[in-house]
């Protein structure tokens, strides 16, 4: 479903700006009085987006500006949507695992992700933890934060969640690799007064 969404994605990109240069460069070609094709509506430096005349034609008509406003503005909200929906980083949903069977078991990935951060955060030196999956229903992905006590050890804890949270989720789901991305951080703390 996300690559099928990412090439709708890049289609839609490659067309708004595709449609962005051609008429940048018509309006462009129009100022600059070079030749243009006869059916662009612009031909010269002197000429306007509308005549008088097309800014006059609806003026009666009472539905008409609310229509072309509401439509902008949808078209503004559609855009904004858009922008937003680049930035969500896609989790994984479900994840697909061997039964032993020959059939495959549905697990959701948020059972998975909490799971792995309650593994995480009874660690010793872990103070909170959070997970996220990514990747492919076969083939997942993880990255995972750890937020460490200030006495904490930064490889003692990876090397913990790797030899227990992620040992445990790969035995339990029965996946033989769980590739990890891990992010490390000390939890702020005060320092402590010496008298």
């Amino acid at each position: 479903m996300t690559v099928v969404l990412r090439r709708v994605n890049r289609v839609l990109l490659g067309l708004a700006g595709l449609l962005l240069v051609i008429g940048g460069g018509g309006v462009l070609a129009a100022a600059l009085d070079l030749s243009v094709p006869s059916w662009w509506p612009w031909s010269g430096p002197s000429d306007v987006l509308l005549s008088t005349a097309d800014r006059q034609r609806w003026r009666d008509e009472g539905w008409w500006w609310p229509v072309v406003i509401a439509a902008l503005g949808l078209l503004v909200l559609l855009a904004l949507w858009w922008l937003l929906v680049q930035f969500r980083r896609a989790r994984l949903a479900e994840v697909l695992v061997d039964s032993g069977d020959g059939e495959a078991a549905v697990l959701r990935g948020r059972a998975l992700e909490g799971v792995l951060e309650a593994d995480a955060t009874a660690q010793e030196g872990v103070a909170k933890a959070r997970v996220a999956l990514t990747g492919r229903r076969t083939a997942p992905r993880t990255r995972v934060a750890l937020q460490l006590e200030p006495y904490a050890s930064p490889g003692d804890a990876l090397a913990t969640l790797g030899t227990q949270a992620l040992a445990h989720a790969r035995t339990s789901t029965g996946m033989a690799a769980l590739p990890t991305e891990a992010r490390l951080r000390a939890v702020k703390h005060r320092a402590k007064r010496v008298t």
